[in-house]
């Protein structure tokens, strides 16, 4: 498959998208357009408080897999501070979501003025050292205006998981795309695998690279995130190593008093790649706390990113 038919030719509008089964959707983003093209960002943002508490407490499955995670990776904390850290993720998140119009509709210049960048001048700095680059973005609940951050001002790809949804899907796609429109940024699904990727970033690209899911035990390696033993993909060093790349982990956080998000590109990891899979793998976990310590509630605690349990070991979700 070609870079062309694997990005922009795959997100275009379908008239299969206005089939009747697909108007539900429709009618919940034209709502959802209206009511945050009424209301100031202030107001938003207390109804994502409001509606992340709401959330918090119907949702007790995931609300029960978001203490876990944080127990077992502050477990400094008491069972109070837990509850609290606990709901507010959920509002951060459900904020975050919300904010979502700025991304799908609102144009590049208010973006702009949404976002405030630190970090960014060791783009310069190693390209000047003829390196190229691969930020490591974290999950947090902004990541999408890391990833517009630093498309609109970068020649950048990255992997798209697609969504189920096509609508949202749809959009989605192109929210990513648009930013990068004037770099020629490109979105690869998984079944693409990494060549492409590897192939642009090769010519200069920078690839933003999300690596803090569980993905099962096939291909995984078992290494300590926050002291607890994780599946983790060994692919990060490889890569690296491949692109003859520098990694500058990447979080996104939301000021809620500036109403502004911050996008940190963090210090490179050091010694990556090492050519040891295992050791690789422990820098990358680390960078990645590193990162969620810049604002912990933000991280996107609802996945279960300690599913995959090394053998003898129960699940920590039940």
């Amino acid at each position: 498959m070609s870079n062309k038919d694997s990005n922009k030719d795959r997100y275009r509008f379908r008239l299969s998208l206005l089939q009747p089964r697909h108007w539900p959707t429709w009618a919940g983003l034209g709502l959802f357009f209206i009511i945050t093209l009424l209301l100031p960002l202030s107001l938003i943002d207390a109804l994502g408080r409001r509606l992340g508490r709401y959330a918090a407490s119907k949702n007790q499955k995931r609300f029960n897999i978001v203490k876990t995670n944080l127990s077992l990776c502050f477990p400094e904390k008491s069972a109070t501070e837990i509850e609290h850290m606990a709901v507010a993720h959920f509002q951060a998140q459900i904020r975050s979501v919300l904010h979502y119009f700025i991304l799908w509709w609102r144009p590049v210049f208010l973006l702009r003025k949404k976002v405030v960048k630190t970090g960014f001048e060791q783009v310069d700095e190693y390209r000047g050292q003829g390196k190229n680059i691969i930020v490591l973005l974290v999950h947090s609940v902004g990541l999408d205006f890391a990833g517009a951050t630093i498309s609109m001002d970068y020649e950048a790809v990255a992997p798209y998981k697609q969504v189920r949804n096509p609508v949202i899907d749809w959009i989605i796609a192109n929210a990513r795309l648009r930013f990068g429109r004037a770099h020629d940024g490109k979105l690869f699904t998984r079944e693409d695998g990494f060549r492409p990727l590897i192939r642009e970033v090769r010519k200069g690209k920078i690839m933003i690279y999300l690596a803090d899911e569980d993905l099962g035990e096939k291909n995984s390696i078992f290494v300590p995130f926050y002291g607890v033993a994780k599946a983790t993909l060994p692919v990060l060093g490889r890569l690296a190593q491949s692109c003859k790349a520098v990694v500058l982990p990447c979080v996104s956080c939301y000021d809620a008093d500036k109403k502004r998000y911050q996008v940190k590109l963090l210090p490179k990891i050091e010694g990556l790649p090492s050519g040891d899979d295992e050791a690789d793998s422990l820098r990358m976990n680390q960078a990645i706390e590193q990162a969620i310590a810049q604002c912990p509630v933000q991280y996107l605690w609802t996945l279960r990113y300690f599913q995959t349990r090394p053998p003898g070991e129960a699940s920590v979700y039940d």
